[in-house]
């Protein structure tokens, strides 16, 4: 047991990664990884309400994250992790945290012309996300992006060359 799935997403939960994906990932806990968010009570309030009935939540620093996968604290259960940033995993997968399968969903187009990449008609990456998602896939992460999962499988290989 362990992580599922995980999700790069700029709005972390919302309505269509509680309706949608989080039955789709086949987890018990939806684990959001962002320091942000883990310090604002409010957003922190609000993630919580969105959550799937029947699901555990976790809104928790990347810090708390890894000790939490160190001490073993989620072996007994799965986990649909959701970041906003590729980095996020690689630091985790550099802590010994497997993740198997990665769908990239919405990200935000950089104000900058030119500074990033454009993976598919929801998602952008910079060159360091780049980098952290061809980290991933060395890995063995399974990367590809949809935004709901009626929407046929984008293959990112060709940026991740």
């Amino acid at each position: 047991m362990g992580i599922t799935l995980a999700r790069i997403d700029n709005r972390l939960l919302h309505g269509i990664v509680a309706t949608q994906w989080a039955g789709k990932s086949g987890a018990q806990r939806i684990m959001i990884i962002d320091d942000e968010v883990a310090q604002n009570e409010l957003t922190k309030a609000s993630m919580k309400l969105a959550r799937p009935t029947g699901m555990a939540i976790s809104i928790i620093t990347l810090e708390k994250a890894v000790t939490n996968f160190k001490a073993g604290k989620y072996n007994d259960h799965n986990v649909f992790l959701i970041v906003k940033k590729p980095q996020t995993l690689t630091a985790l997968t550099r802590e010994g945290v497997k993740i198997p399968e990665l769908v990239v969903g919405g990200t935000v187009k950089p104000k900058e012309e030119g500074s990033a990449v454009k993976l598919y008609q929801r998602a952008y990456a910079e060159p360091e996300e780049i980098e952290a998602y061809k980290e991933l896939k060395d890995g063995g992460t399974k990367i590809y992006a949809q935004y709901v999962p009626a929407d046929s499988v984008i293959n990112l290989d060709g940026f991740l060359k």
